[in-house]
């Protein structure tokens, strides 16, 4: 399902809060001798009812009370703090991973700007719906070099995960906590195939006037940064009826963007969408997201590899697949993918391919689906795209493969709208579908993504896979 994000920015001055360390100089301010801080009288050792504990730092860490190495002394590390955002970047920034960065509402990376995110930083995201909802977004021009490392991943999470400085995951939430904030937005110039032939279109939610809600343009190869070994949970925050915020948007995003190694876990509503752009990605991993794992519209033309979906107890599709809404064509590629149903649960299909879908499917593996799941093609255009090569399929490996897994749905209109006739299309799609599929044994598959290479997730600490 097309949902477009975000609404209203908050523009608003920076706010900047954090635990500070202590003055140790003895001139100005309080000091701290003994692990006592003088709250009152600069260079007196404070023993008094009043006196508040002197913050010190053991290895970077601030301890409270605990009395040790002095915060300002020679050896000591910068004190772990919550620097709280919103509003407009607008010079370049570095956010430090002994920090845990709070987005208090829409933060925006503006045009020419970069912010760069070392690994193992920590950025929550506040709860709020609508105006009030969290996310990070990097406008048009803007760059994020977010390249975290499988020892030490960037973690986008809630601001109510217990996750402290130094963690890989909290203790308090779980995959069935989502919606608790926003998500991560990315803008990009590369093309994409909107309604009326236009070059770029706005952010639903954004008002016009606001430039760095707009996404599309000329330039396939634009570079928007660096986004790599990142970890994106609990987000999906209503902004609007029935409209929720993906985990990871990317629009019109360029190949000169690297996006690999990420997973979404617990988001409301899509794990990953790709709004037009040419970026190629790898290593993705959705996981119980509560609407479609991978979602392709407005002629994304890039390739997707090596990436796993994994359903949850209230997720649609695993894959979800628009084509063009302009006349501007352009057709994606997925490469060894994997999906994993929820067998135990109502709902959840392989796929969905709609509105004229372009693309092909390659190197699939899928296991755990019931057995009234299927793969669809949902409507006249999507058909005639299938039947012309536009859209193929290829080298599927199915556990409890059956071909009637493999149909086409009542004859539609470009707007998806059942005509009355309600004609069956394409009837021989089934069994073209054994041409390219087979039944394996669960773990057998000779095809879909290296489980190993996401031993780094958090999903994998949970023992989703």
């Amino acid at each position: 399902m097309k949902k477009l994000i975000l609404s209203s920015l908050m523009i608003t001055a920076l706010a900047l809060s954090f635990t500070s360390c202590a003055d140790d100089t003895g001139t100005g301010g309080a000091s701290c001798f003994n692990g006592i801080q003088d709250g009152t009288e600069t260079g007196v050792d404070c023993g008094g009812p009043d006196c508040a504990p002197c913050p010190t730092c053991d290895d970077g860490i601030q301890n409270g009370g605990e009395t040790g190495v002095d915060c300002g002394g020679p050896d000591c590390a910068p004190c772990q703090g919550i620097v709280v955002k919103i509003g407009l970047i607008t010079a370049n920034e570095k956010w430090t991973s002994n920090n845990i960065y709070q987005l208090a509402g829409k933060v925006v990376v503006d045009e020419g700007v970069t912010l760069e995110i070392e690994p193992g930083t920590i950025i929550k995201g506040e709860k709020g719906i609508g105006s009030l909802a969290s996310a990070l977004i990097v406008a048009r021009g803007g760059k994020i070099m977010a390249m975290g490392t499988a020892e030490n991943p960037i973690v986008f999470t809630s601001s109510e995960d217990n996750i402290q400085v130094g963690q890989k995951a909290g203790t308090n939430l779980s995959e069935e906590d989502q919606g608790l904030w926003g998500g991560v937005l990315i803008l990009g110039y590369a093309p994409g195939s909107f309604r009326g032939d236009v070059k770029e279109v706005q952010i639903e939610g954004i008002p016009a006037g606001d430039t760095f809600g707009l996404y599309g343009g000329d330039d396939p190869e634009d570079n928007s940064g660096v986004f790599e070994y990142i970890s994106i949970r609990h987000g999906g925050a209503l902004i609007g009826e029935g409209n929720e915020i993906n985990g990871l948007t990317l629009g019109a995003v360029g190949s000169g963007t690297v996006i690999n190694n990420v997973e979404i876990v617990a988001n409301v509503d899509d794990g990953v969408e790709f709004f037009g752009g040419t970026v190629n990605t790898k290593n993705l991993l959705v996981w119980a997201c509560g609407d479609d794992g991978l979602d392709i519209d407005q002629a994304y033309s890039g390739t997707v590899s090596n990436s796993v979906v994994i359903l949850g107890n209230n997720s649609d599709h695993a894959l979800e697949i628009d084509g063009p809404e302009g006349s501007l064509e352009g057709q994606y590629t997925l490469n060894n993918v994997t999906l994993i149903g929820n067998l135990d649960t109502p709902g959840g299909e392989y796929a969905d391919h709609r509105s004229k879908a372009m693309g092909a499917d390659n190197n699939i593996y899928a296991y755990g689906f019931k057995d009234n799941s299927d793969v669809e093609l949902d409507n006249n255009g999507v058909s005639q795209n299938f039947l012309d090569g536009k859209l193929s399929f290829s080298n599927w490996e199915v556990v409890g493969f059956d071909n009637n897994i493999f149909l086409e749905k009542v004859a539609t209109d470009d707007n998806d709208v059942p005509t009355e006739e309600k004609i069956i299309l394409n009837p021989d799609f089934t069994s073209r579908a054994a041409n390219w599929t087979t039944q394996v044994d669960l773990g057998a598959n000779t095809v879909g993504a290296n489980l190993g290479d996401f031993n780094w997730t958090y999903a994998k600490g949970k023992g989703a896979f």
